[in-house]
């Protein structure tokens, strides 16, 4: 008996030995198994960022929090480090042979090296962004990140917390490292940028410590916790404001400098064909973000066309209701006179528009049944976007929770002004952000079983915002925008994205000023002044981003005409749909070969 217990125990410890060789080698060589690279290739990237960890809530299902005290690494250091990395796993990748591969694996190879190829291509222009910026920018998005994302469920949050405020010194260091590079190398942000840029940030830290949301995200989480004693939260808040106090403001207070030394020096707003090889970089910027073999002269003539076709479908809708004459823009004026069409000014106003968007998104979720086979359960919240970011946050955005259901899916709106907001546009919004647009979406892709885990999140612009343009034009579809001005609404939002089409490629090949870009979009889509300013200002500081969403819904439209003209009355549309979600995000040439696949397998007899 001895014998066989030693005989088990070298079999154990052999087998032990053996695993952690196979995985050392998994880490540190070419995987024996491709699965195994998929994983390897999302878990090192993702190591290397502490904020995509604590977002998306890989580690907390584990009990694992040891990336939750540390912020991003933004330095160029860091930046060519994972540059470095796009190149080896795509070689790494390269060394499988596709033609072995199951069907599900040769479309993760397909997906990822579409996707590494992609940012080896545009490592030529690695510092030619602006980390800055009214948008997205570092110095909105890393509080927004404590307040959203970082969790405060007991003490170790809390820790963790008061170590990443300590941490902003590190990361604006790192920041303004890599600005003074991208000014070295000609490559500094539009006029207008910069002084929006500091106006905010002059704004964040103008207030007492006590006042600012990095302090009272804190105060009010940690009301909650009924573990806490008195003297416990006082000693967490003295240590939050000590960190704001001496990290968090004065890493601010150089970054603002920073910006008022380079605020002389920029005069204009110029498209990125200023930047050094602007025009191939914006060529990339096409491919990357359209997934297509596009260029700006054909995105430019696309946009053109649809803006024509629907204008006379607004043309149409604005007759029915009595505005026969004049432009879009001037009838759309006339008819935003009517003050039914919006909420009042005041914290009652915006307690009744969340409430409505709210029931909008709930009936919607309701009736997923005739137009998506086992529609998945979903928890989406309507929230205000958070104050301190309103003046320049968009209009609405959606995030759609952790992978692990923890944190659940939000629909922020921006109630800064409700003199923005229009009713009549409230359903076509709240279909692309959150149902059945980008939260449906993302739900059924992080719900993926036996796939690679990048295959859940890895975004493609054209598939994820063509998917949620397309989500519009299908709430209408399904019956939710049976009122004429609802639909005024979608087909004011389709314009929008038609117009992007021809102001983005105007601005960034045809050299248009950012005046002669506004003039354009408020002249076809009726919209507000200052919104369409804020737009416009976005496609300056995200060249080819906005060409994604109406090539992308063109795309999708496309191909449900071609199915159901090649499959007739065997076309199930809930079927086409679970085709297009049913592989996770997807860039738009293997998306035509998946439904090509499907169509042929649907003819075959």
């Amino acid at each position: 008996m001895r014998r066989l217990f030693q005989w088990l125990g070298g079999l154990i410890g052999a087998a032990v030995l053996l695993s952690i060789a196979l995985a050392v080698h998994s880490w540190y060589f070419r995987p024996l198994f491709i699965e195994i690279f998929f994983e390897r290739a999302f878990i090192q990237f993702l190591l290397e960022d502490p904020e995509a960890v604590s977002s998306l809530g890989v580690f907390e299902q584990l009990g694992y929090k040891g990336f939750d005290g540390m912020l991003t690494d933004v330095s160029p250091a860091h930046e060519r480090k994972l540059a470095k990395m796009a190149r080896d796993d795509l070689a790494t990748l390269h060394g499988y042979d596709r033609s072995t591969l199951s069907p599900s694996h040769q479309l993760s190879y397909d997906v990822l090296e579409w996707f590494l190829q992609d940012l080896v291509e545009g490592q030529r222009w690695l510092f030619h962004d602006y980390p800055v910026n009214q948008l997205y920018g570092v110095q909105s998005s890393t509080p927004d990140f404590m307040v959203a994302i970082h969790p405060i469920g007991g003490q170790r949050d809390i820790r963790n917390y008061i170590s990443r405020l300590n941490a902003f010194e590190r990361k604006f260091g790192q920041l303004l490292e890599g600005l003074e590079l991208r000014q070295s190398m000609g490559v500094v942000p539009p006029k207008f940028v910069i002084e929006r840029v500091l106006a905010e940030m002059r704004a964040f830290i103008a207030v007492p410590v006590r006042e600012n949301i990095l302090y009272t995200n804190l105060r009010d989480k940690m009301g909650h916790l009924g573990t806490l004693t008195p003297a416990d939260r006082a000693r967490r808040l003295g240590e939050a404001e000590q960190a704001i106090e001496q990290k968090v403001y004065p890493a601010y207070a150089r970054l603002i400098a920073w910006f008022v030394a380079l605020q002389p020096r920029v005069s204009e707003d110029y498209g990125v064909w200023k930047l050094p090889e602007g025009d191939s970089y914006y060529d990339h910027l096409i491919r990357s973000h359209t997934t297509t073999s596009l260029n700006a002269e054909e995105v430019h003539n696309i946009g053109l066309g649809e803006v024509a076709r629907i204008e006379k479908e607004l043309d149409a809708v604005l007759r029915s209701q009595g505005l026969p004459d004049g432009t879009i823009a001037e009838r759309v004026a006339r008819l935003n006179q009517n003050p039914r069409l919006q909420y009042s000014n005041d914290d009652a106003g915006r307690a009744a528009c969340i409430a409505d968007y709210q029931r909008y998104i709930d009936g919607i979720i309701r009736g997923l049944a005739p137009d998506f086979a086992a529609p998945p359960q979903l928890n989406i919240k309507v929230r205000r976007v958070p104050q301190f970011k309103e003046a320049t946050a968009p209009g609405a955005y959606a995030d759609t929770g952790s992978l692990d259901g923890a944190r659940p899916g939000v629909f922020y709106v921006n109630l800064r002004d409700m003199r923005d907001i229009w009713k009549y546009q409230m359903r076509t919004l709240a279909y692309h952000e959150a149902v059945p647009g980008h939260q449906l979406q993302a739900v059924i892709a992080q719900r993926l079983t036996d796939v690679a885990t990048f295959r859940k999140i890895l975004p493609f612009t054209a598939y994820d915002e063509g998917w949620a343009v397309y989500a519009e034009r299908l709430g209408w579809e399904m019956g939710f925008e049976n009122d004429p001005l609802d639909n005024f609404g979608r087909l004011q939002a389709e314009m929008f994205r038609a117009v992007r089409l021809v102001v983005d490629t105007g601005i960034h090949r045809k050299h248009w000023s950012r005046e002669q870009a506004i003039a354009y979009m408020r002249e076809k889509t009726g919209m507000a002044q200052g919104e369409v300013v804020s737009e416009i200002e976005r496609y300056f500081v995200l060249p080819g981003q906005a060409l994604a969403y109406k090539i992308g819904m063109l795309k999708i439209l496309e191909l449900r005409s071609q199915a159901q003209a090649q499959l007739g009355a065997s076309f199930d549309l809930r079927q086409f749909h679970a085709v297009v979600l049913g592989s996770g995000s997807l860039p738009l040439s293997i998306l035509q070969k998946q439904v090509d696949h499907w169509v042929a397998s649907r003819s075959s007899p």
